[in-house]
């Protein structure tokens, strides 16, 4: 078989049958090209060396014009990677009936967790037949759905969205955000659930954290991220809407755009209370509070301490989480008539669980442990006496519980890797527990086997891992295997269901999830020995699990791919360009992997406390060591490699998988494809209608199956078929 070396042009001049016949006329009569061997060839590239010293380190950076998003020579570049990509992979055989089934998989009724307001239920749900989330109310559990907010007028493409924002007290304002692409600015709007009308008042187009409303809907409170950093505002409502003229400044000045602030009213409306982040990484944070009833001060809770600080307030009391001289996290009660620290009272101590998070419903505290990177919920009074656990169905993951202090309804969703989530309302006065909404997700789960198997990293650190598969899975290396992981910014992996990974097991293949060090799965230790000048033990877990799985017979690595996105997407092209050899194809979307430049697009400046900065001679050392981008080696034989990236991330900047995808396709010798998916209209937070994401999930799974020479639909089993009633 020919390998060509060369690259299709990029200018559209020559392209289609000018190119093909270019071709044939260079290497004459003795070997022609047909039009299916060009389109594997993927478009040029141009290059225009960047050489900067940096701490005494020469860098060449051949691709530093893709850097540039406004530029027609970048757009024409994305347009050609896009057509690529669609010609490698738009006719792989299987694909239809992927597509079915990932179809039936996708296209079900979906509910939320409610927003409970004065015996009122808003939530957001999107039917089976609808292609966005649709914001509804109930006036009482049971009762009628109401529309509220629509989104599908609002873009013909139906990438513009909605969201819950916050409700008032009496249930008559709803505050939503409206998401254009994927985003994360968006525009805050006020609508009247009685009339059933918007109100004047408006947001404009930008970062917010938070929306709090007066419980007597006189103005709200709310966090806009500025260029100089985050502040928090006070808007009355019904003020002149145009540029937030009437809107005052509460809080921020002095705070720079590395850190993050979040700012929430009590539920009565009386305590303003104000937590600032320092960076994304929060191993220190400042929390304020400020007594609205009396316009008082903002006053400082705790400034003074290295550690992570959350709290929520009821009535007069803080309760205060933290991993101060506990990383596995602790609980305090806080005085705020006496907030002075030496008047503290710990009220749930330090255990070997982590506490993931906890909530106030019904007058008592819902803690939320992992153990073994499984959910727990405790229930605890005010004082810290337990009172008994919530009750759960298996073993899995917890979103939640959410309610408020006054009410005894708090809703919680439970879901593992074989179980669709369920959401459950639990009655604190009564202790009963009563079904809300279940996903009706056609999928048999009898035929999966769920494991947890620990391994040792390349330091001796044993690393926990789920294995997710069929029932009498061979040990012989021939299962398809996808494993993914993320090992950054405190974010714990825990069991939950997916289309994908149902799809996965269905396919015949092995699904692994490894629980790296830099998450937050066994505390605040555990993310720190993932972090900084440690990043690179994130990356040892990661290998170590493909070279565990493919010891112990699962896989081998002609037969084992890796997917990660975001931070996941870091460590997927850190493990490809560390150890190319160990992995058949990557999956990768939206990616940090310049990390010399990183920080300086963005708000990335969020990232330098979990990650460092180049700026720093210190960690530019560590950095430049397990830059994705700056490991690839001209004539090494690289995975395929899909990224996915699109002009709408406006928290990682695309220019990243922009330039990766042009330095593999220019370095690896594997002859293996490296293809770009490029959305013009979605980004890091969505944008994407469900039958877009459909078709994106199976254009990923046809990359993958065939890389690796899965064929689908499997062959017919007795027990891969849905449970009747489906």
């Amino acid at each position: 078989m020919l390998v060509i070396p060369l690259k299709r042009a990029l200018s559209g001049a020559v392209c289609g049958a000018l190119w093909l016949a270019e071709l044939n006329a260079m290497f004459g009569s003795h070997h022609q090209f047909s039009e299916a061997q060009v389109a594997k060839i993927p478009p040029k590239t141009r290059t225009a060396i960047v050489k900067e010293n940096i701490h005494g380190v020469e860098i060449a950076d051949a691709y530093r014009w893709l850097e540039n998003a406004e530029s027609q020579e970048t757009s024409d570049w994305i347009e050609s990677q896009n057509e690529h990509t669609d010609a490698m992979i738009a006719s792989l055989p299987g694909r239809g009936e992927l597509k079915r089934r990932l179809t039936e998989l996708m296209r079900i009724d979906w509910l939320s967790e409610p927003t409970m307001r004065n015996g009122r239920y808003f939530f957001m749900k999107r039917l089976r037949d609808q292609e966005l989330s649709v914001i509804y109310m109930r006036k009482g559990l049971q009762a009628k759905d109401e529309v509220l907010i629509d989104p599908h007028p609002m873009s013909p493409d139906h990438t513009t969205s909605v969201s819950i924002r916050d409700v008032s007290e009496d249930g008559t304002i709803l505050a939503y955000a409206v998401q254009e692409g994927g985003q994360d600015e968006v525009t805050i709007r006020f609508f009247d659930t009685d009339r059933h009308e918007h109100l004047p008042d408006c947001l404009p187009k930008a970062r917010y954290w938070d929306i709090s409303l007066k419980p007597d809907n006189t103005g709200f409170y709310y966090v806009r991220y500025c260029p100089d950093g985050a502040r928090v505002y006070y808007h009355p409502m019904a003020a002149p809407p145009e540029s937030g003229a009437a809107d005052v400044e509460v809080f921020g000045q002095g705070c720079g755009p590395d850190k993050i602030i979040f700012a929430n009213l009590s539920d009565d409306g009386r305590h303003l209370l104000i937590t600032v982040w320092h960076g994304s990484a929060a191993r220190k944070s400042e929390v304020y509070y400020q007594d609205v009833a009396k316009k008082g001060p903002v006053l400082a809770i705790v400034n003074d301490i290295d550690a992570r600080f959350i709290g929520q307030v009821a009535e007069d009391h803080l309760f205060l989480q933290t991993n101060w001289e506990a990383p596995n996290g602790r609980i305090f009660r806080v005085d705020l008539n006496n907030p002075k620290r030496e008047h503290w009272r710990q009220i749930v101590p330090e255990t070997d669980a982590v506490i993931e998070g906890f909530s106030l419903a019904g007058g008592n505290l819902f803690v939320n442990y992992l153990h073994n990177v499984s959910s727990r919920v405790k229930i605890f009074e005010p004082d810290g006496c337990h009172l008994r656990d919530l009750p759960l169905p298996a073993l899995g993951t917890v979103r939640g519980p959410f309610g408020r202090w006054k009410n005894n309804e708090t809703f919680f969703t439970f879901s593992s890797f074989q179980t669709p989530p369920t959401t459950r309302v639990y009655d604190v006065a009564k202790e009963s527990v009563e079904v809300w909404w279940r996903s009706e997700v056609p999928v048999n789960s009898e035929i999966f086997d769920v494991n947890q198997a620990w391994y040792e990293s390349k330091d001796g650190t044993r690393i926990p891992m789920f294995l997710v598969h069929r029932k009498g899975i061979r040990l012989d290396g021939s299962n398809p295997t996808l494993l993914t992981g993320y090992g950054g910014f405190n974010v714990s992996l825990t069991p939950w269901f997916s289309a994908s990974a149902a799809l996965w097991v269905e396919a015949g293949g092995l699904y692994a999830v490894a629980n790296l060090r830099g998450g937050g799965e066994f505390g605040e230790d555990w993310h720190n020995a993932g972090m900084l000048e440690k990043k690179q033990n994130v990356f040892d877990d990661f290998i170590a699990a493909a070279e565990w799985l493919i010891e112990k017979g699962y896989t081998r690595p002609e037969m084992l791919a890796i997917s990660g996105g975001s931070n996941g997407g870091l460590l997927v092209a850190a493990a490809l360009t560390q150890r190319p050899e160990l992995f058949q194809v990557v999956v990768c979307t939206h990616p940090l992997l310049d990390m010399i430049r990183y920080h300086k697009f963005l708000v990335a400046k969020f990232w330098v406390s979990e990650l460092g900065s180049a700026e720093d001679p210190d960690q530019f050392k560590y950095l430049y060591a397990y830059s994705p981008y700056h490991k690839v080696k001209q004539g090494a034989k690289y995975p395929a490699v899909l990224f996915i990236t699109g002009d709408s991330d406006t928290r990682v900047d695309p220019l990243h998988a922009r330039k990766m995808t042009a330095l593999l396709q220019s370095a690896t010798a594997s002859h293996k494809p490296i293809l770009l998916r490029y959305h013009t209209r979605a980004g890091h937070s969505g944008g994407r209608s469900l039958s877009r994401l459909i078709e994106d999930t199976t254009d990923e799974f046809s990359f993958l199956f065939w890389q690796l020479g899965v064929s689908f639909p499997p062959p017919s089993s007795p027990d891969s078929s849905p449970p009747s009633g489906f």
